[in-house]
């Protein structure tokens, strides 16, 4: 099995996050990172997507579909963070049911 830092992760997966710049401890790492913030795409689409799924939450677990390649990984860190990011978009706005 193969094991991957969530910089080397997330670097991959074309997440911007400055996540390279912290060194310390994931929990630590955890707490100095910002929050996501949406944001405008800065270009296209890449030609081949890349999707993570969260299998387990609690343990961790994310698998990423790139092209015809499936991995698993555990980073208990990155799936709270995409968690947290899901949750945003699910806040109520007012224009529920607006065409």
């Amino acid at each position: 099995m193969n094991t991957l830092s969530r910089g080397s992760f997330l670097k991959t997966a074309g997440v911007a996050t400055g996540a390279a710049a912290i060194t310390a401890s994931p929990a630590v790492a955890a707490a100095l990172q910002p929050g996501a913030l949406e944001t405008t795409p800065s270009g296209p689409l890449p030609h081949e997507p890349i999707v993570a799924i969260i299998r387990n939450a609690d343990l961790g677990e994310i698998t990423v579909l790139s092209g015809t390649t499936e991995k698993t990984y555990t980073d208990k860190v990155l799936v709270k963070r995409l968690l947290k990011a899901s949750a945003q978009n699910h806040k109520p706005t007012g224009r529920e049911g607006v065409a």
